[in-house]
């Protein structure tokens, strides 16, 4: 690999990148800067893991709230748990091996989204008293396929 290979990696991305995919086509594959291209390549499946936690993270704390807090479900919330749904259902087809993926993190986006919800709602004192399951009361399978409006704890 060329040491300008390396430094245009460090100076400007997008040209790194299309001087990349340019030796990779014309079979230039000593010339190619290996070690930012793996880290790259890494980096695409790290942002699709995170946006399907952070769908499944925003559809559980709006499902939470709407349990502890009834009479205050709104539009808005359930805009959100349709929209989440949607956005995580989507991220799966395109990419099935995350399906295992969430269902190894759900159970920590749950007790995350738990505490983001009784933050969010005031009611952090009252947890106890609330009836919140200590783990997660649904499959990856019910969060991306069911009615939200079928998803209850009770």
């Amino acid at each position: 690999m060329s040491t300008v290979t390396k430094t245009l990696y460090e100076t400007d991305f997008v040209e790194w990148a299309d001087h990349t995919a340019e030796l990779l086509r014309q079979g230039k594959f000593g010339e190619v800067d290996l070690e930012h291209l793996v880290e790259e390549v890494e980096g695409l499946s790290g942002s699709d893991r995170s946006a399907v936690s952070s769908q499944l993270y925003r559809m559980l704390k709006h499902l939470v709230k709407q349990q502890i807090q009834p009479e205050r479900r709104g539009k808005s919330w359930i805009a959100s748990i349709e929209d989440a749904q949607f956005r995580a259902k989507y991220i799966v087809r395109q990419s099935p091996s995350l399906r295992r993926f969430a269902e190894g993190e759900l159970e920590w986006i749950w007790q995350q989204a738990v505490r983001g919800a009784l933050a969010e709602t005031g009611l952090k004192m009252q947890k106890n008293t609330l009836g919140i399951p200590e783990k997660c009361p649904w499959s990856i399978e019910q969060l991306l396929e069911a009615d939200p409006d079928t998803l209850c704890w009770e």
